[in-house]
């Protein structure tokens, strides 16, 4: 290509690639989470320090510090330069280069052509801001200091008719590239051209290359539309890019990414210290951009405006991101206010707070549908559960599904089975057949006979829970290790679960050298147990193959999903008491500040059970 790669070549072949797979050819990787994990190429190590993250197509040696994408990988261990990486990775894809194309030069040369347009104008709208006072007055009061402004390369369109238009005219430009730039547009009646944008506060749009590609433009009156955008151009295409994702590119391991709705919303947030907020581009969010944030941020929140609109975005929003394999989470702002405001009115503090009690779908949904319902109404209380109910229908994990059953029943005080059958609907009460375990009164033995299935219903997500986790302590050492952390042997509720914790706990105590537990030994020590032979089936005779690459994650879930349980409970046997007490009107002085203490012992439990929801 004489030099030269259409940069729509360069973008083909980045999506087309998978970071993993062309790693994987050059060394060894294992996964761990969500990355993979191997020695690094380009300095001696002996512990791996070389990570590859496959949902943003990166990579990063946390001991050299090499990083990049694809095509700089090749580049570095081809020793190519960047064109021919770009041509090496194409070939690789099966992609067509269309060598010495007059189409694609003219293409490339257009579209420089552009860049200079878009860098010279906003250079000309930074110069203009810079000298007027008005403006930056106006930014002072909305706490936009100038270190801010130059971050961002803010402007301003002076209240002009033609002002854009004869200064880059005046830097020789044509009025056909500053029309196709999308930054003047032709008279109604053909006599000549205007500036599109005029008396607005100007927002560089700028892509992760440092190019600037397009403009926003925010009124600083009252006149309509408020925002206005760059339509879409040879460079620039809304649904294809983010606002402020160039300041964030540069941290392949940033931990987190904050969408918002607005250019001032991103600003407020970096001039606060959150340097890791973005925004779209004036258009419904599209799963091109939700590919953008899987990229740059480890975990998406969103915070859009508290209005009606806003929780509308947010919904659209939720889905699409879920749809794309991510779980966000929802900042919620109060009423009526938009990050901005917020930030600009409470303070960095105070944005944190809403941060770290951030909403998941499923209490996000909740949230909205408790505003919009009554729930002393009756009625109303019937339509909020059935919202509900159609959420969490969708979800597949059953623990999750238990959780927030449990936790609609408490809002609403209606039973949880109810609530379950309204979840479930038919799947309700419907038997499947299970494997008849091969234990009978705790002792193993070959089962040729045959015996018929049994039948069972929905289990309960305290026991899976318990199940799984004994399952994983006699599977691997490390897992008992980490889960004694977190629970006792008497957090476990079933007694056939709670009796093998107990053995699993002597039997590694014991040996010192064991990884893993014998299922025949651990059978041997249940003799003269009373056992129910289908859970301790499940149970040692059980494979962990099957559970999710997470494992400390899903750890982490269970135990959850226990403690929950317990402290229900907890609260269900204090809840009798207190009402035994009530109903005998029993005025001694003991049983006055029995009364009291379990009153206190009420709050805090309900307090836990909203922190492990």
């Amino acid at each position: 290509m004489s030099g030269m790669i259409n940069d729509d070549i360069i973008e083909k072949v980045n999506d087309s690639s998978d970071l993993v797979d062309i790693v994987s050819k050059y060394l060894s990787l294992k996964r761990t989470g969500g990355n993979y994990v191997g020695l690094c190429p380009f300095h001696n190590e002996k512990t791996p320090s070389f990570t590859v993250s496959k949902t943003k197509q990166l990579f990063h040696c946390f001991g050299c510090g090499e990083g990049g994408d694809a095509i700089s990988f090749i580049m570095k261990m081809e020793n190519l330069s960047f064109i021919d990486a770009v041509k090496f990775l194409a070939r690789e894809q099966g992609i067509p280069l269309e060598e010495g194309s007059s189409i694609d030069k003219e293409l490339i040369s257009q579209k420089e052509k552009i860049y200079e347009i878009n860098r010279e104008a906003a250079r000309f709208y930074y110069y203009n801001l810079i000298n007027n006072e008005k403006t930056l007055k106006y930014l002072k009061d909305r706490n936009i200091n100038r270190k801010t402004l130059n971050r961002f390369g803010l402007g301003y369109a002076v209240d002009s008719w033609n002002s854009i238009y004869r200064y880059l005219q005046g830097k020789g430009y044509s009025v056909e590239d500053i029309e196709k730039a999308g930054l003047i547009a032709r008279r109604r009646d053909g006599s000549g051209y205007y500036d599109k944008f005029r008396n607005r506060l100007m927002f560089p749009i700028i892509d992760t290359r440092g190019r600037v590609i397009g403009f926003g433009g925010r009124v600083l009156d009252d006149s309509m539309p408020k925002y206005l955008n760059t339509q879409d151009t040879i460079v620039f295409t809304k649904g294809n890019n983010l606002y402020g994702l160039n300041l964030i590119k540069d941290h392949s391991n940033r931990e987190r990414i904050i969408l918002v709705e607005g250019y001032m919303d991103v600003i407020a947030l970096f001039g606060n210290g959150i340097d890791y907020g973005v925004a779209g581009l004036g258009t419904a969010f599209t799963p091109n951009q939700v590919k953008l944030l899987k990229r740059y941020g480890k975990e998406i929140y969103i915070c859009y405006d508290s209005d009606t609109a806003g929780i509308k975005a947010t919904m659209k929003t939720l889905k699409l991101i879920r749809k794309e394999g991510v779980e966000p989470k929802i900042i919620v702002l109060p009423s009526g206010k938009d990050p901005d405001d917020f930030i600009n009115e409470y303070g960095l503090k105070e944005f944190q707070k809403l941060l770290d009690e951030s909403l998941n779908h499923i209490e996000y949904e909740i949230y909205i549908y408790k505003k919009k319902y009554d729930l002393s109404d009756v009625e109303d209380k019937i339509k909020f559960t059935k919202e509900i109910a159609k959420t969490l229908r969708g979800l597949k994990s059953p623990i999750e599904k238990d959780v927030y059953i449990d936790k609609v029943s408490m809002d609403t005080g209606i039973s949880r089975e109810a609530i379950q059958k309204e979840v479930l609907g038919k799947k309700f009460n419907s038997s499947t057949t299970i494997r008849r375990d091969k234990y009978i009164n705790g002792k193993y033995r070959d089962n040729k006979n045959e015996i018929k299935p049994i039948k069972t219903v929905l289990e309960p997500a305290h026991l899976t829970a318990e199940k799984t986790l004994v399952k994983m302590m006699i599977k691997n050492r490390n897992y008992y290790n980490i889960i004694k952390e977190h629970l006792t042997m008497e957090d476990f509720f079933n007694y056939e679960c709670r009796t093998l914790v107990g053995i699993i706990c002597d039997e590694y105590g014991n040996n010192q050298e064991l990884v893993e537990l014998d299922s025949s030994n651990l059978l041997e020590d249940l003799k003269g147990y009373e056992m129910d032979v289908n859970i301790l089936g499940q149970i040692i005779d059980g494979n962990t193959e099957f559970l999710p690459e997470d494992r400390i994650k899903l750890i982490d879930d269970l135990v959850k999903t226990i403690k929950y349980y317990n402290l229900k409970i907890e609260r269900e046997r204090v809840t009798k008491r207190i009402q035994e007490i009530e109903s005998s009107r029993d005025s001694e002085e003991g049983v006055v500040e029995e009364f009291k203490l379990l009153c206190l012992k009420l709050t805090e439990l309900d307090k836990k059970l909203k922190s492990h929801i």
